[in-house]
């Protein structure tokens, strides 16, 4: 078993990270080329995963904080706000608004700023030597491929 605390990034972080960009690929690539039924549910499947990885950022950032003897006081209150602002974003829907754009140009946003989070992290010496690295790509990747989702034009 690999040690987390290792400066060498574990291959299969960076192997299943990279794999982790696919479902949001899939969907701009329909909403891009795919047929015009396609749209709504592409835009509605790369919301629903942008939202989940960025929950699961937190997820990580608790995991972080815990493993953490005594971590900085604002560890636990960023790590539960992912999940927060992933149900917020999901109002619109929820009160009838059929647009998930917004959304995903607010969680794209997110995204892409999620590694102030991990650079705090990896000065306070909570994440491994590599960690900010591989966040860093995943969450340009990711980030950028549902600010895309978040402007393509509707086809109808």
């Amino acid at each position: 078993m690999a040690d987390p605390d290792s400066p060498t990034r574990p291959p299969a972080a960076r192997l299943l990270g990279l794999a982790g960009l696919l479902p949001q690929l899939a969907a701009l690539g329909a909403v891009l080329v795919g047929p015009e039924a396609w749209f709504f549910p592409a835009l509605a499947s790369g919301y629903l995963y942008a939202v989940l990885i960025f929950s699961f950022l937190g997820g990580t950032w608790w995991g972080l904080a815990a493993r953490t003897a005594q971590p900085p006081g604002w560890c636990y209150v960023v790590a539960v706000l992912p999940s927060l602002i992933a149900l917020a974003s999901a109002v619109p829907w929820m009160t009838g608004d059929p647009w998930p754009q917004p959304s995903l140009m607010l969680i794209g946003m997110l995204i892409l700023l999620s590694p102030l989070v991990d650079r705090a992290l990896t000065r306070a010496g909570m994440a491994p030597e590599w960690w900010l690295g591989l966040r860093v790509q995943l969450s340009v990747g990711l980030g950028l491929t549902t600010l895309a989702l978040g402007i393509v034009p509707a086809p109808y």
